[in-house]
C-alpha cells in the first residue's frame, strides 16, 4: 500500500506514520476514532452510524497485544504479496469499494486481481473498507455466488 518505487500510486509512509503514532498514543481511542470514521464510512454524509460495529471493532481491536497491533501496520502497508499472489492457482473472488478509505481501490483490487492466475474482480460504489459487516446484504449473496459457480 505504501507509496514507493514499485507502487508509485501508493499512500505516502506518514498516513502509515500517522497510525502508528495514534496507536502508540492511546490505542483504545485509535480503535474507536478509525471505526467511527474511514473503516465504515461513518464519516460520509448521510452515513448511518452503527455504535455496535464501531464498539464490536473496538473490542477486537483491544483483544490484541498493542506490539502486534503496531508492527502490524507497518506488515499491511509495506508488504509486497505480487509474488505470493503470481503463485495462487486457484479461483479467487477480489471484492473492493471504489470509496474505500483505507486501501484506496486504484492502487489495490485491479493490481492484485491482475496478478492471479484465476481472479475475478467484483466492485462496489459507496461501500466502506468494513463492508462486509457493514452491508452483509449485498456482500453474502456475492460470496455465496462465487463459492456456487
Amino acid at each position: 500500500m505504501v507509496k514507493s518505487a514499485n507502487n508509485p500510486g501508493g499512500t505516502p509512509i506518514e498516513v502509515f506514520d500517522g497510525y502508528r503514532t495514534a496507536l502508540a498514543a492511546n490505542r483504545a481511542q485509535f480503535y474507536l476514532d478509525v471505526a467511527s470514521g474511514p473503516f465504515y464510512g461513518f464519516n460520509r454524509p448521510g452515513a448511518k452510524v452503527s455504535e455496535g460495529l464501531i464498539r464490536n471493532w473496538w473490542r477486537q481491536g483491544m483483544m490484541g497485544g498493542a506490539k502486534a497491533h503496531y508492527d502490524c501496520i507497518k506488515v499491511f502497508s509495506e508488504t509486497d504479496l505480487s509474488d505470493d499472489l503470481k503463485r495462487i492457482d486457484v479461483p479467487v473472488l477480489v471484492m473492493h469499494s471504489e470509496d474505500d478509505q483505507v486501501v484506496p481501490f486504484g492502487d489495490s483490487a485491479p493490481l492484485a486481481v491482475k496478478l492471479l492466475k484465476q481472479g475475478s474482480l467484483k466492485i462496489y460504489k459507496g461501500l466502506p473498507h468494513g463492508m462486509f459487516a457493514s452491508h452483509p446484504e449485498i456482500i453474502n449473496p456475492d460470496i455465496l455466488a462465487f463459492l456456487k459457480a
